[in-house]
Formats: C-alpha cells, sequence, structure tokens
C-alpha cells in the first residue's frame, strides 16, 4: 500500500465559488477516491487563499475588518463539500495563525538560511486584479493578459527570493520527470519559463499590504503570496508547527490535527511530497517554477506530478459578472444534483485542456447518457430479475459481458494517466454495450420459449455488469454508484479498498436478493 498526497490549489476569497474551481475540486476527488479504492493511505487537502489587498478593499467597502469577509467566503469554498460531494480530508486557511502562520514562516526562515532571501528596490508593473507583478514580456497590448487592464508602475523596497539561482534545477527535475508536468506541453511551457528565471519580489510593505502573513524579523514587511499561499501544501500538513508551538497541546479535533503539535513533524514526514498538485493553468508558473525554488532552497523534496487543467467558457465566451454568464457550481446541483454537476465536468470538460459550460448541453447529457443510457439500463435489468429469476442473482457461472475484461484494462490505464473524461466515456460506453446485450438476447424472448439456462446466463452477466459499472462509476459518480450497488445487494462501496479483487468478474455472489430499482435521473430534473 502506498501513500498518496492529493491536493488542489487554494480558492482566493475575493468572490464566489464558480464552476472553473468546481472542476479542479472534482478532479482531485476522483484521484483520491480511485487511490482509496485501490487501497493506498490517502490524504486530500483543499482550502482557501485569503490573505492580499483584494481582501483589504472589500472589507474596507464593507466597513468591516478582512478577518470578516475572510471567513464568510471561506464558508461558500468549504460547503462544496457536500454539495459535489467532495471527499477531501483537510480544509486549510492562510488566515489560521495556528495551522498554517508557522509553516509559512517556518519555509521564510529555511529560504533565509539558504542564503536566498534579500532585500531590494523592486521598481515594475503591478496587476491589482491578480495582485502579482507582470513582467513587460507578459503584457498583451501593453495590459494584463489576464485582465485586460493597464498595471499600475510601482517602486517598493521588498525582500527577493533567488529564483534564478535554481532555474537549472527546476529544468533538469522536470526533463527526468522527478517532477512530471501533466499534460506534456505545460511541461514545455515550464520549460521555456525557466530559460529567462530571475529573481522575484517576495514581499511588500506593510503600509502596502496589511492583511497577510508577517515576515519573521521584519514587523514592516508582510509576505507577499508565493510564501504565504504556495505553503499552504506543507503548513496543512504540520510543516513548522512543532518548532513555533513546543509545548503547546493538541488542536481542537474535527480541524484535520487529531496528533498534535508533538507529532506534526511524523505527519509532515508521512505525507510530503505531495503526489499530484491539481490546479488550473493560470496559475501554473507559479507552482512548475516558484514553489519547486522554494523547495529545492528549503531543502524539501519536489512534488512528484502536478496536474494542470484548462479554463471552462460559458456558451463559448469567457465567464464574466458584467455579461452575467458566471456558472453558480450550487444552483446546478439544486437542479440537477452533486452526480450530474460531476458527470459534466468530467464527461464534458477535457481533463486537461480547455471546455465549454452550456445549459443545452447539459441537458443533453442528462436526459441522453445517464437518464436513457445508465438509468434505463438499471430499470430494464432490475425488472427482468424480478418477472424471470425471481427477483434474484440467478445460480450460473458465465463468461464476462462483451469488452468487459478490456474494458476495466483500459479504465485503469486512462485514469493512472489522469485521462479522466477518456476514462468516464469507456463507462459510458460500457454502459451501452449493456444495453445492446439486452436487446440483442431478449430475454423476455429466452423466457417465452422456456430457456432457462441461456435465460439465466443473460441475466447473470447483466447484473454482474452492473456490479462492474457501479465499481467503475465509483470515483466520479460515488452516490450513483452506491445506488447501483445498494440495488444489486451490496452494501459499502465506498468504503471498498480492495479494486484488484472486486473488478475480477463473478463477484455478485448468486442468490442474492434484487432491491427496488431507484430511479438515478429522473426524465424531469428537479
Amino acid at each position: 500500500m502506498e501513500k498518496k498526497y492529493i491536493t488542489t490549489s487554494i480558492a482566493y476569497v475575493n468572490a464566489q465559488p464558480h464552476i472553473g474551481y468546481a472542476l479542479e475540486l472534482v478532479q482531485a476527488d476522483v484521484l483520491a477516491r480511485w487511490y482509496r479504492l485501490q487501497g493506498h493511505d490517502t490524504w486530500f487537502l483543499t482550502g482557501t487563499d485569503e490573505h492580499g489587498s483584494k481582501i483589504s478593499k472589500l472589507a474596507e467597502e464593507e466597513g468591516v475588518e478582512p478577518k470578516v469577509i475572510a471567513d464568510r467566503n471561506s464558508e461558500l469554498f468549504a460547503a462544496l463539500k457536500p454539495i459535489l460531494n467532495i471527499s477531501n480530508d483537510d480544509f486549510i486557511r492562510t488566515s489560521d495563525q495556528e495551522r498554517h502562520w508557522p509553516g509559512a514562516q517556518a519555509l521564510w526562515r529555511q529560504l533565509v538560511a539558504a542564503g536566498d532571501i534579500y532585500k531590494s528596490t523592486y521598481t515594475g508593473l503591478y496587476c491589482v486584479g491578480c495582485e502579482a507583478f507582470i513582467t513587460e514580456k507578459d503584457l498583451v497590448e501593453g495590459k494584463c493578459p489576464y485582465h485586460h487592464k493597464e498595471l499600475d508602475k510601482i517602486e517598493e523596497d521588498n525582500y527577493f527570493f533567488k529564483l534564478s539561482k535554481y532555474a537549472k534545477k527546476i529544468a533538469s527535475a522536470i526533463k527526468s520527470k522527478e517532477l512530471e508536468i501533466i499534460p506534456e506541453n505545460r511541461a514545455k511551457e515550464t520549460l521555456n519559463m525557466l530559460a529567462d528565471a530571475v529573481d522575484i519580489s517576495f514581499s511588500r510593505p506593510k503600509s502596502k499590504l496589511s492583511w497577510g502573513v508577517p515576515v519573521p524579523d521584519d514587523p514592516d514587511q508582510t509576505m507577499y503570496v508565493w510564501c504565504d499561499a504556495l505553503s499552504n501544501y506543507i503548513s496543512a500538513i504540520g510543516y513548522g508547527r512543532k518548532d513555533a508551538h513546543p509545548t503547546q497541546p493538541p488542536l481542537a479535533k474535527g480541524r484535520g490535527e487529531e496528533d498534535g503539535y508533538a507529532k506534526d513533524e511524523a505527519k509532515f514526514n508521512k505525507w510530503w511530497p505531495a503526489d499530484v498538485h491539481c490546479l488550473g493553468k493560470d496559475i501554473m508558473r507559479f507552482h512548475t517554477v516558484i514553489w519547486p525554488g522554494m523547495l529545492l532552497s528549503a531543502g524539501l523534496p519536489l512534488p512528484k506530478q502536478i496536474l494542470v487543467h484548462g479554463f471552462i467558457t460559458s456558451d463559448g465566451q469567457k465567464m464574466s459578472k458584467s455579461i452575467g454568464n458566471v456558472v453558480d457550481p450550487t444552483e446546478a446541483m439544486k437542479k440537477y444534483g452533486a452526480d450530474m454537476v460531476r458527470y459534466y465536468l468530467l464527461r464534458e470538460i477535457p481533463t486537461t485542456d480547455d471546455g465549454d459550460f452550456s445549459w443545452k448541453r447539459f441537458d443533453d447529457l442528462y436526459n441522453n447518457e445517464l437518464a436513457d443510457n445508465l438509468g434505463n439500463l438499471l430499470s430494464r435489468v432490475v425488472q427482468m430479475a424480478k418477472n424471470f429469476t425471481g427477483g434474484a442473482v440467478p445460480k450460473i457461472t458465465t463468461e464476462p459481458a462483451p469488452t468487459t475484461i478490456a474494458v476495466i484494462a483500459g479504465y485503469e490505464e486512462l485514469i493512472n494517466k489522469f485521462e479522466l473524461q477518456k476514462a468516464l466515456i469507456l463507462v459510458n460506453q460500457y454502459i451501452g454495450e449493456l444495453n445492446a446485450l439486452v436487446d440483442a438476447e431478449k430475454p423476455w424472448e429466452l423466457a417465452k420459449q422456456n430457456d432457462q439456462e441461456n435465460l439465466e446466463k443473460v441475466m447473470y452477466q447483466l447484473l454482474e455488469g452492473l456490479r462492474i459499472v457501479a465499481l467503475l462509476l465509483a470515483p466520479f459518480l460515488p452516490a450513483t454508484a452506491e445506488k447501483i450497488s445498494a440495488t444489486l445487494g451490496l452494501f459499502g462501496l465506498s468504503t471498498i479498498t480492495n479494486w484488484s479483487e472486486e473488478a475480477i468478474w463473478g463477484r455478485l455472489p448468486a442468490e442474492t436478493l434484487i432491491g427496488e430499482t431507484p430511479i438515478l435521473f429522473p426524465k424531469e430534473p428537479r
């Protein structure tokens, strides 16, 4: 059994959750569930980035403290766990002075100890929307490439990090796949960035950025986002906390930390390095260039894999509040249910490329692939079992339904390569093949002919095929998979940790009573 540490990027709390962040959560959740299904010891982290001038500005406009904004909006992101059925083990907040700040400050001190932090005057262009400094070469027609606005010219005394010192080492790690970036074209982009790597501004004057983690030993400076936000991946698993609180008792239970400060170091050593960082292409540079440089400076192992997803447009247009086309995952869930939202994001949006969100396409997938294909298969097979085999699994051994073995092997290969969209399409095709088996074998005709042997063979193929479908869907549509499994008289699908055994044909016990057919996807979504 291996350990698997999966993370999403932490969401910035200046606005409500949108469908793009839901995509990242769901992708990471599929991986976490898949690893657990295989029996791996898995830890899945997500959270919120809560500092910065945007939050301060919002607080000022509302006449409240920044913490009020952070608390309120962080809760909206934490609420996505039940809304989208996300199985994260922990939720880290960068404003948490007990859990996060010690790790961020400990990392800073390590960079200082390595001789990689120095103070200098920074002169450059700053995008308020990105809360980041933008280089001249990255501008598009003189404006921010993401917000399309002119930038502020800033001159201030900051601390800098010697990123240029580590550019060759990072490039070497990427080329050797010590640090694997997926897809490959993102790795090539990163190598191009590293060719021009320069030292980066690492702090801002407290007079300009007061809402953030203080720089150790310099109360007039506040950590810039790099050391603050990126360090969440190690602070959440205990990095730096033992040294900051050597004599304090454990934190309150239910906050992702049960062992207390005395065992933080052991927890960190168990989980780091991260096995998979999941993130969007807009913050790829932060994670594939800056973060590895910080880790190398601190003498910490690099993450093993970084999975980069694309953007989601809305009916072909970039999502924008001014246009009014921002898709709220909460509203989509209320209408269709969590599994349909998950299905759309995983089935329709390419795993590592841009995709589009369309309500028309949503309706089409719901009705054609889930209600008609999957829901209809379960309904037909269960009803035939009640009519022809006494409502129980037949006592007969059969060969696997056509393509089953190939589907399972293909599914394993695809999901292990992070081809989540292709893996789900393969499952959908298998469901279609089981429906085709019903039409080809016509169990009702076999019943009329009193051909009990062939009838029971076909029915076992269909019922066991449904068990396989539930198993394949478990990481993608966990609630639906549980319903299918329970209908077959099998319970506890979410607790299975022996995939290699469960994926073998013929595990459905004979004479198991079949339950009533649940309506998986009502034809008219609620």
